[in-house]
């Protein structure tokens, strides 16, 4: 295994001394009018749009996360502006966390791990315009016949996957609280199972690369998963426009200070839209006002984080 994806991250959020994870979920609507007004493209557009924002972010966050919906809700034109930021955010030295939730069995499953991790040309003499994300989000299931293929991928490539094990949506307990016949709940089950996939992928830092889903919406349920996956990097959605604080974000965190990365989209993209920042920031200055909602974002959940280390003690 190289270059474990589990050590690169804590290895930036140590650095950057942030677990904060900035969402590039761009709709067009929701890009300023100055900068689609001079575009040249729709591609142009939102690659303008995350330009600017991961110039304002990429020195105090460890990673971005491009929501791959958006993208392909805009074609071949938002396809090609994914790679782009891709390749632009990794050259700024950040993480890309593609989020696309996928999954599927066999040579499927393959595909879709070499097509969002593989670092590597897949075809023979031609060049294929695409770039690796550093990590994947993933759907169990299928069970392992889905995720042993990703595994496979992450190994070869030293990239990482997060399994969806209880998501931040209010209509999640549907099918993740169901009851097991031996009484256990289904989130719990799976989270069983992606410690059970990750224990022998651990890397330097005591984390392994199959890292799982786990909402700030649902504190209480997280606390318990997050004994159930002592050596997981959980990713946490639904901070900020969700509802998710920073203290049930906080909880996620296991007791070195680490293991957890908090995801905003909208709550940064957008801040300049925000109460908080409305009378500074204009949407001509939507980048500096990302990097003030991140800021703050960061310091609320390292001072929780200390809270809950501290009442440990």
């Amino acid at each position: 295994m190289i270059n474990n994806f589990a050590d690169r991250l804590i290895e930036q959020i140590r650095k950057k001394e942030s677990a904060v994870v900035a969402g590039l979920d761009p709709t067009w609507e929701g890009i300023p009018e100055k900068i689609r007004h001079s575009a040249s493209s729709v591609s142009d557009a939102v690659f303008e749009y995350n330009r600017r924002l991961i110039d304002a972010l990429y020195d105090i966050v460890p990673a971005v996360k491009p929501q791959l919906a958006y993208y392909e809700l805009l074609g071949l034109e938002g396809l090609s502006a994914y790679h782009q930021t891709v390749r632009y955010a990794k050259s700024k030295g950040l993480l890309v966390i593609a989020d696309g939730k996928r999954n599927d069995i066999g040579s499927t499953s393959e595909a879709y791990a070499k097509a969002f991790l593989d670092i590597n040309n897949c075809v023979d003499n031609f060049s294929v315009t695409r770039s690796a994300a550093d990590a994947l989000t993933v759907n169990p299931y299928l069970g392992i016949d889905g995720i042993a293929p990703f595994c496979d991928e992450c190994n070869k490539n030293g990239a990482g996957i997060f399994v969806l094990v209880k998501t931040s949506n209010p209509s999640s307990g549907q099918l993740q609280d169901i009851k097991t016949e031996d009484g256990t709940i289904l989130y719990e089950r799976v989270a069983s199972l992606v410690a059970e996939w990750g224990e022998d992928l651990i890397g330097k830092s005591g984390y392994s690369f199959v890292g799982a889903v786990v909402g700030a919406t649902y504190p209480d349920q997280a606390k318990a998963l997050r004994r159930l996956m002592p050596r997981t990097i959980i990713l946490v959605p639904g901070y900020g426009a969700q509802g998710g604080s920073a203290d049930t974000a906080a909880v996620n965190f296991n007791d070195d200070g680490l293991g957890a990365i908090v995801n905003a989209s909208r709550s940064v993209m957008h801040a300049y839209k925000s109460p908080k920042w409305a009378e500074k920031y204009t949407a001509d200055t939507f980048d500096l006002a990302a990097r003030s909602e991140a800021i703050a974002m960061t310091n609320a959940i390292n001072e929780a984080v200390a809270r809950k280390l501290e009442a440990k003690k």
